[in-house]
């Protein structure tokens, strides 16, 4: 995983965002919010700049960040699905100040109850992993149908700082079983049988996964 000093060297050159993507990174800082670290949302939009997906489904909206920076950099549809009230509520209000009102789908409601609603916008040509760690492989395997001939699952956090490696330790127990489950995730999805999958150590870790053909 990079360091703190090269990642710091990295956020020093990154363009200014937006004032809105600017507000969102204080209130997610100041309220302990989870969103995707700076390099690593730079990183991922380079990727999918690349690939230039239509539609991304997003598991894990938090208050909007990277399914607000998705639409405005890449011009695609987002659907994105969260969990918890208070987030869901806090991204309507990001995403009522944003121009990507008509670009952005917000689903309320637990991503393993909301497969249907999902599935009305399917295909997908992107499928974004960010929300209950211990849950990935079961969001992978309900939502990859979804998926259009060519698309690709990015799951972030794959190496939860650095604890997956074992040279951390855990503090507590819960914590020891997370980490069994995300490194379990990890094991499975780079011996999957359909899918090709690189695991990039930038940020927490991002895992992209391309369908076999």
């Amino acid at each position: 995983m990079l360091s703190h000093e090269i990642n710091a060297y990295i956020e020093n050159l990154v363009p200014k965002r937006d004032d809105l993507f600017l507000e969102m990174e204080q209130y997610a800082l100041e309220n302990h919010v989870p969103i995707m670290e700076l390099v690593s949302i730079e990183s991922l939009l380079q990727v999918l700049r690349l690939y230039q997906p239509k539609r991304i489904l997003e598991i894990g909206t938090a208050i909007g960040y990277s399914s607000l920076r998705m639409a405005k950099e890449l011009g695609a549809e987002v659907v994105t699905i969260e969990r918890n009230e208070e987030r869901y509520k806090q991204a309507k209000r990001f995403l009522a100040q944003s121009d990507q009102q008509e670009n952005i789908t917000l689903i309320f409601g637990d991503a393993l109850e909301a497969v249907e609603k999902a599935n009305a916008k399917a295909p997908y040509d992107v499928i974004f992993i960010d929300a209950a760690k211990g849950q990935y492989k079961r969001f992978f395997d309900a939502y990859t149908p979804m998926l259009s001939e060519r698309g690709i699952v990015v799951s972030d956090n794959v190496l939860f700082k650095g604890y997956v490696t074992g040279e951390i330790q855990a503090e507590t127990r819960r914590k020891r079983s997370l980490i069994k489950k995300i490194n379990d995730y990890n094991e499975w999805l780079m011996g999957h049988s359909d899918f090709q999958t690189a695991i990039l150590p930038i940020g927490d870790g991002i895992a992209i996964s391309t369908q076999k053909r």
